[in-house]
């Protein structure tokens, strides 16, 4: 088994005749086994990146690779969950799931399809077309992990559940990545769904990689610092700073020891990616290559 799950070098895809750039020379490096959170504002080319993953769109410049080939190559090893979660909505719950079954054969999980539709409560033979977006998702998550996937893309799949069977769903997922050492892509505009759940982080910003590398590198790699307004945080890197009054809190990268000027502690994952998101312009960090150095 490789130990790349997914590699671009490069990356841009661009859309209609003038070619508008929804990623433009991403790279990145996501090892086997990871979870991965992948976040940005609208428009940042999450959805894009996650379809190039898939196999459903081709790059307009640059390389992706999936499970070290072309993700076109590697499809039977891999579950991608979009967001309109695209289920026939004639079919019932079973039949929906005995295809799932006879499509992949020699991979699909009874067990696990079935518990997740359980959960849920919902009826074998209800169509489809009857079901609640929650519902939906329930039944599109089930097929992606009935086949037993080694990297498994999620395109915001939490957005139409209630917090009870958001967490419920998180905690299967995250139970049955482990167990199985999948690979799980997931993108989410609710940053509190992930903390704690995944280990690397990707984000996007304007169709470029402004962070990515293991998420406890990541935040190792800031402070959130409180001082004086008037205090000077040269040679620091400012990510983002606000004032108010007398009083300056900053995101930063350190260059050497802070100042006693300042009060420093360690980011939360929401402070990290709130400060990069209000602020487009501070310089990107890069640091797949440590995780890549070590092993």
């Amino acid at each position: 088994m490789t130990e790349t799950a997914i590699e671009a070098a490069a990356l841009g895809k661009g859309f209609g005749r003038r070619r508008k750039q929804a990623l433009d020379d991403c790279s990145f490096r996501l090892l086997t086994g990871s979870v991965c959170a992948v976040v940005g504002p609208n428009g940042a080319g999450k959805s894009t990146l996650l379809s190039l993953a898939a196999g459903l769109l081709r790059p307009t410049d640059g390389t992706i690779t999936v499970l070290g080939a072309a993700p076109a190559a590697v499809r039977e090893r891999l579950a991608y969950v979009a967001q309109d979660k695209p289920l026939h909505p004639q079919l019932t719950v079973a039949d929906t799931l005995r295809y799932g079954r006879e499509l992949n054969p020699g991979r699909w999980d009874d067990q696990v399809a079935e518990r997740i539709v359980a959960e849920g409560e919902l009826e074998a033979g209800a169509r489809i077309r009857t079901l609640s977006g929650g519902q939906r998702t329930r039944v599109a998550l089930a097929l992606a992990l009935g086949k037993r996937p080694e990297l498994l893309l999620l395109d915001e799949p939490m957005a139409d559940l209630d917090p009870l069977a958001r967490h419920q769903l998180m905690a299967t997922l995250m139970a049955d990545a482990a167990e199985h050492g999948t690979t799980v892509v997931m993108s989410s505009h609710v940053v509190a769904e992930l903390d704690g759940a995944c280990d690397h982080l990707l984000l996007l910003g304007a169709g470029r990689v402004r962070l990515s590398g293991p998420l406890d590198d990541l935040l190792a790699a800031h402070r959130l610092v409180t001082g004086r307004a008037d205090a000077s945080l040269d040679p620091h890197t400012v990510v983002e700073s606000r004032t108010t009054g007398r009083q300056t809190t900053a995101l930063v990268r350190p260059e050497g020891p802070l100042g006693p000027s300042w009060q420093a502690t360690a980011p939360t994952l929401e402070e990290l990616v709130l400060a990069h998101l209000r602020a487009p312009e501070a310089p990107a960090l890069r640091l797949d290559d440590v995780r890549e150095a070590a092993v």
